[in-house]
This record gives structure tokens, sequence and C-alpha cells, in this order.
């Protein structure tokens, strides 16, 4: 998942409102639902499949890639908030970035035409034939993840930390998690347009390594 020009991390970077990230990520993924609904809903199989080269995704192996990342770090973070709520904890005006989450999430932003990553094969898309379940899945892992950001308006974000499913050792914290996984999804509907518009002409379909 890195954008173009990536600034280095500094911990002199000026503090983000919690408010102010988590207003952000919903409008984001809102954008991504609207790009589901008007894109990718109305496809054929056909057109959910077409790969523009062998080592290409289609759409829909963008879409079943997000859905296998969506299906570890979503329930992972439910339990996580819902621990956090039920010791009470209460929210902080602030953002704490940790150092490792925001080079990960900085990594995700390069564009797709310019930067590729090779997937785990534990988290690539497992077959070039998918369903078009494939769309609903995502569409409602997308709701769960609004629905996650909003839960976490509730609680002090900064103090719950969520295990890297690449390195369990790897534990993020709850707000590098939403914003990463929100840039990963912007990453790959990128991608999986430009495979609608003809554009993905050159490297892999791939994902971060930060996954």
């Amino acid at each position: 998942m890195l954008l173009p020009s990536a600034t280095p991390y500094s911990m002199s970077q000026p503090a983000t409102q919690t408010t102010v990230l988590l207003d952000q990520l919903i409008a984001d993924l809102r954008h991504v639902q609207q790009t589901v609904t008007q894109r990718f809903r109305p496809l054929t199989d056909q057109q959910l499949n077409r790969r523009p080269a062998p080592s290409k995704w289609s759409v829909g192996q963008c879409l079943e890639h997000l859905n296998i990342i969506g299906g570890y770090y979503l329930p992972a973070l439910t339990h996580k908030i819902q621990q956090a709520q039920s010791r009470h904890s209460t929210p902080a005006a602030t953002v704490k970035r940790g150092v490792v989450g925001r080079r990960l999430t900085d990594a995700m932003r390069s564009p797709v035409s310019e930067k590729t990553y090779r997937s785990p094969q534990k988290y690539a898309p497992s077959g070039s034939r998918l369903p078009r379940t494939v769309v609903d899945v995502f569409r409602r892992q997308l709701d769960d993840l609004i629905h996650l950001v909003e839960e976490g308006r509730r609680i002090n974000l900064n103090t719950v930390r969520v295990a890297n499913p690449v390195i369990p050792l790897l534990r993020l914290r709850a707000t590098d998690v939403l914003e990463m996984l929100t840039v990963h999804i912007q990453r790959h509907m990128v991608q999986a347009e430009r495979v609608l518009d003809g554009q993905e002409t050159k490297g892999a379909g791939a994902a971060s390594a930060a996954e």
C-alpha cells in the first residue's frame, strides 16, 4: 500500500485533531461506497473478471484482496474497540501516530501506476473467476469499517493496539490501522478503475508489504 513523494515521519509534525482525522476517513470511505455502487456493482461476470494481462488483477481480484485483508482487520478492530469501551475509555483530542504506522500508510500513497507491491500469497486473490458476491462482501465490509470509525469517536484510539497480520509482533495504533486500511482501499480502487478504463498496462496487480 506507498503515494507520491511520501514525507518522512517527524515527531515535530503538528498534531491532528481526532475528529478531523475520523471525519476525513468517513468522507473517503463514503466516496468509495459511491464508486462501488456506480461502477462495480453493475458489472457483468465477464467485466468483473477481465484481467488486462496474465500478471495483473481483475476488478474482482482487487476487491477479493481487500475482502481478505478486511476479514482479518475488521474483527480484530471490533474486538479491541469493544475492549476499550468496556474499560470506559474516553476520546483523546489529538491523534498520536506511531513511526511505523505512519511510514506504512505513507508508503501506500504512491500511485499504483508508479509503484507496485507483491502481496503475500495468503492475502492474494484465490482465483481468476470470482462470483459477483465479491462486490457485496466488499460493500458490507465498507459499512463495517465506517461503523468502526464512528465507534472510534467514543474511545481513545491512541491506546488501542492491533497486531499486523504479516508481522504479528508489530502492534499498530488503531488510528494508524484505520487510516492505513482506508488508504489501502483507495489504492486498490484506483487500480480497479484503471482496469475498467483500460489504463492498467504495466506492473503486476499487487498489494503493499504493509498488509
